[in-house]
């Protein structure tokens, strides 16, 4: 006879079995997260550019024969040579307006004309703040080694902004030769998008929700970001021609305002009232306005041609993406972010109409 004691001994053992099991893998696969989390933003981003620009590459197998790795190279190495010329251009008029601006203040020519007296009438902060502004016009050296502990935290702290901004353009010129390893293997990559997306989900699936994460990644990636970034470009590019003080970083503010969901006109209209403020109508200043602001506005003409191919992500989603992102990942999260979010609210309601 079996004692009665030896299903429960049985199932004791099978249970710390599966315990040990279980603990086992998750301590693997925390090893393998830290292991990857240096490359995470860098191998999401190369993910996100692969499946944008891989139906650019379909198109391109027809005349250029099916060689999906020369085809690859092609894209990147065009795309780099694009992007280097004006974010050259932005470098270069970033890093001019700061040496301007040093050479200004320790040749001392640099002036600051009284407040008006409006200024005092405003509330709570109209006396301090008109009494700072005397002061600078009258004492600048002074004022300025009174509030030197907060003049240095702000500096460094946009040094550092600043920074961070050419490490996440050197970031994405990184992900894009990463994307375009992706791209070379673009089919292989289809199918085991499609064969982990059965295998999480379910097998009947699998290839839809794989679909719903493309056209996600696509549409929020070209009509947000895409749009925002050729923005900059355009809007970037006439004031650096131009020659407006601090075109770098205005530019950088129109990224920001595109991704934002918010009109570039918060920047252009201000710029061009000051060309025209310190030059006068000229043919010049007047061709230059007329650039800039249709410029500013061509999120509007390409946001219905881009936007609506694919899926429809509320806005809300897009503009908590990027603000989120930002705060976590700088730079390169305010890219992600909102690609990330969306393809989550994307799967998020996919769940919730396929319930039974």
């Amino acid at each position: 006879m079996v004692p009665s004691s030896t299903p429960e001994k049985s199932f004791s053992r099978d249970l710390l079995n599966v315990l040990i099991r279980a603990g086992l893998i998750v301590v693997l696969v925390l090893f393998c997260f830290e292991i990857f989390r240096p490359f995470r933003d860098l191998m999401l981003w190369s993910v996100i550019l692969a499946i944008t620009l891989y139906p650019l590459q379909k198109r391109l197998m027809g005349p250029l024969g099916h060689k999906e790795g020369l085809i690859a190279t092609l894209i990147v190495l065009i795309s780099i040579i694009i992007l280097m010329v004006p974010i050259y251009l932005l470098g270069t008029s970033i890093a001019d307006s700061v040496q301007n601006t040093m050479s200004t203040v320790k040749a001392g020519d640099f002036q600051i004309a009284p407040p008006p007296d409006s200024i005092a009438g405003l509330p709570l902060v109209g006396k301090r703040l008109s009494g700072i502004w005397l002061q600078a016009s009258i004492d600048l050296p002074g004022l300025t080694q009174k509030y030197l502990p907060q003049i240095k935290d702000v500096s460094l702290t946009l040094l550092s902004k600043i920074a961070g901004v050419g490490m996440g353009f050197l970031t994405f010129i990184f992900a894009l030769i990463i994307a375009g390893i992706f791209m070379a293997y673009g089919e292989a990559g289809s199918r085991s998008a499609v064969q982990i997306a059965s295998r999480v989900s379910d097998p009947g699936k699998g290839a839809k929700i794989a679909e719903l994460c493309t056209a996600t990644i696509r549409a929020v990636a070209l009509g947000v970001v895409g749009i925002a970034f050729i923005q900059m470009l355009l809007v970037g590019v006439g004031f650096v021609m131009k020659g407006v003080p601090g075109a770098g970083l205005l530019a950088l503010g129109v990224l920001l305002l595109g991704i934002l969901q918010l009109p570039a006109t918060l920047i252009t209209v201000p710029v061009i009232a000051f060309v025209f403020a310190t030059e006068g109508a000229s043919t010049a200043t007047i061709i230059f306005a007329i650039y800039v602001f249709v410029a500013g506005l061509v999120d509007n003409v390409l946001k219905p041609l881009l936007l609506g191919r694919g899926v429809d992500v509320p806005m809300p989603v897009v503009l908590i993406g990027a603000l989120g992102g930002m705060v976590t990942g700088g730079i390169i999260g305010l890219f992600i972010g909102p690609v990330v979010l969306a393809v989550g609210y994307q799967l998020f309601w996919q769940w919730v109409e396929d319930a039974p």
